[in-house]
């Protein structure tokens, strides 16, 4: 989730009175930004159009240098953002599987993982295309496939969304859930305020060059959830599901996870990679909660 701060944070990043303008004199875009995030967390950032979200975004990718404060840890992370700078001498999986290069990963590895995730976001036609031919939407998928190439400690979307078709704008979904359960944290903006709805950790304002926190988001509050029962050894405890979720033990063998619908196959594929593998009962849409039981 999102704290709001303290002295000496145990968090991948924190920012601790952090203020960004543009030219010497210009108007403050962040001002007196405080801001944890934590390890294994959803965050979604708000604002109205111009209010400084790509600045904060941009701040927190280490992008941008604060004009004052500071920005504590430095996790490795992605970054993607609403339109990717095609115009770069490379084809796809060139360009792709340099930055693994960059990365560290050995060039067979990096390549190896460069298809794997152009397949992955139904772009594995335009492998051999150059980055300057390529459409809105195919450019897009580039560029969601170099910032998951490392799984990284840090994924920050700015309108990431943007321009993919709804199969890549799903596995997009189901990406953000998967690097949040194996313990990334995930910083977004999206336009659609269904993106991700209910599945965020904490929600963050900015408005008047604050960010300010607003009220917590969870498996029932924005969006459909689902409800996973699954069967597995006596006593074991599921591990790696993506936040949030509820957990409800119904006996020693037997489990209910209930998650928002985006995350359901990062619960599945939790449950099913366990050791010893859970098997899976039911999975089923959850109940909706009345306003005065949420």
């Amino acid at each position: 989730m999102v704290a709001m701060p303290t002295d000496q944070p145990a968090v991948p990043l924190a920012l601790r009175r952090v203020g960004r303008r543009y030219g010497l004199g210009g108007p403050w875009v962040l001002r007196d930004v405080d801001l944890d995030v934590e390890a294994g967390t959803l965050v979604r950032v708000r604002g109205a159009n111009g209010s400084g979200k790509s600045t904060l975004l941009r701040v927190i990718a280490g992008l941008d240098a604060p004009g004052e404060g500071r920005v504590l840890g430095r996790p490795r992370t992605a970054y993607v953002p609403e339109r990717f700078p095609a115009a770069l001498p490379f084809t796809a999986l060139a360009y792709l599987t340099h930055l693994g290069r960059i990365h560290g990963l050995a060039r067979a590895e990096a390549a190896r993982r460069a298809r794997e995730q152009l397949e992955r976001f139904g772009a594995a036609a335009y492998a051999g295309t150059p980055l300057a031919e390529l459409s809105k939407g195919s450019s897009q998928k580039v560029a969601v496939a170099q910032a998951l190439l490392a799984a990284p400690e840090l994924l920050v979307l700015d309108e990431a969304w943007t321009g993919l078709d709804p199969a890549a704008r799903a596995e997009l979904d189901r990406a953000v859930a998967e690097r949040t359960a194996a313990g990334g944290a995930v910083v977004y903006v999206d336009h659609d305020p269904r993106r991700l709805a209910g599945a965020a950790d904490a929600v963050v304002e900015v408005a008047g060059a604050r960010v300010v926190p607003v009220p917590r988001e969870g498996p029932a509050a924005g969006g459909p959830s689902v409800e996973v029962e699954a069967t597995g050894a006596a006593g074991q405890d599921p591990a790696g599901l993506p936040h949030p979720h509820t957990l409800a033990r119904l006996d020693a063998r037997t489990v209910r996870v209930t998650a928002p619908a985006t995350h359901s196959d990062a619960v599945l594929r939790a449950l099913l990679d366990a050791h010893p593998p859970w098997h899976v009962v039911a999975v089923r849409p959850a109940p909706s909660l009345s306003p005065e039981r949420r």
